[in-house]
């Protein structure tokens, strides 16, 4: 079998992922039964599937920080402490803003070359991005940090952006030209969008997002979806070896230096 590594001659780096770890809030999909066989989220199952691709590393929220607001500033602290052990594993640090205590985690781990930046969820943390953006972005710009967004208000994003070129958003999970609208809206160039997630699978989805606002500003992800579909998606994609290497692993290393200048 031979991996992404061995045909690319690199290693793909995943920008956007989630764990389960045996915890209230872990995915549904990890519940007892058929379901829970048929998408398994542990670091364990997922270090495999990186290791028959050769996928690098990947940048990780863990799913109960996400479907359990209580849980978020414990589940950033167990991330943080894991991503220090784990040369494979990076964190995303889960802000919310009614949560002030997850603003001050973010301040902290953000310090570490292992956390990349801030993830939010609007639509699973019950609140409105429109109404809190501010409060987030503002404080992002701040630290100059970048954000790993849900998509949620699309057609808003790039007034956001426009005021806070300090923050870079990724919009996570391409799927639709309102996606490219909001990245190719932003004037300084600070919206990016991710392929995470099953919309990837659209059969010119990448393709037309090249299209329309460069490969510079896409990166890959895998959302815990199997690593050699993702992967391969990219591979086979209609566009040139250049932009593929941009997308799999150039850009993440030109975002985030820290982390991956040595990956």
């Amino acid at each position: 079998m031979v991996s992404a590594r061995e045909l690319l001659g690199y290693e793909p780096i995943d920008i956007h992922t989630h764990l389960d770890h045996g915890v209230p809030g872990d995915s549904a999909e990890a519940s007892p039964g058929d379901r829970g066989k048929k998408h398994i989220c542990t670091p364990e199952h997922l270090k495999k599937g990186y290791d028959r691709v050769g996928i690098r590393c990947g940048a990780f929220s863990t799913f109960a920080s996400l479907l359990r607001t209580d849980r978020i500033e414990e589940e950033n602290r167990y991330l943080f402490e894991l991503a220090r052990t784990e040369d494979w594993i990076f964190q995303w640090v889960v802000v919310h803003p009614d949560r002030e205590e997850t603003f001050r985690q973010a301040e902290e781990m953000l310090r570490s070359p292992k956390t990349l930046g801030i993830k939010i969820h609007p639509a699973y943390h019950g609140y409105d991005i429109t109404a809190r953006g501010d409060e987030i972005f503002s404080f992002a710009a701040g630290l100059g940090a970048s954000v790993l967004m849900h998509p949620d208000a699309l057609d808003k994003m790039a007034g956001f952006a426009d005021r806070y070129p300090d923050m870079t958003l990724i919009l996570a999970h391409l799927g639709g030209e309102e996606f490219l609208d909001a990245a190719a809206a932003a004037r300084h160039g600070n919206i990016l969008v991710d392929t995470s997630g099953g919309a990837s699978s659209l059969n010119n989805v990448v393709e037309r997002g090249v299209e329309r606002i460069g490969a510079e500003r896409i990166l890959f992800g895998t959302d815990t979806y199997a690593a050699g579909f993702q992967t391969g998606r990219i591979v086979w994609a209609g566009i040139p070896d250049g932009d593929k290497r941009k997308i799999l692993r150039d850009n993440a290393r030109a975002r985030f230096p820290r982390a991956f200048a040595a990956v």
